[in-house]
């Protein structure tokens, strides 16, 4: 008994990680992407409005 419950939990980190791993990839694709389409179209960011204030500013990576 006390194998399958550390059979599990070793399951339950690995699965874990694994979704942490693809989510990250996934974002790093993103990012490279965006830095692709910037460059083709000679852009220096993405402009996004502030809600708050309605006034334009670049994008930041943690946006």
């Amino acid at each position: 008994m006390p194998q399958l419950i550390l059979l599990l939990i070793a399951g339950f980190v690995l699965w874990i990680g694994y979704r942490k791993f693809i989510a990250d990839a996934q974002k790093l694709t993103r990012q490279r992407d965006q830095t692709r389409r910037e460059q083709q179209t000679g852009a220096s960011g993405t402009l996004v409005k502030d809600p708050e204030t309605g006034e334009y500013r670049l994008k930041r990576d943690d946006d």
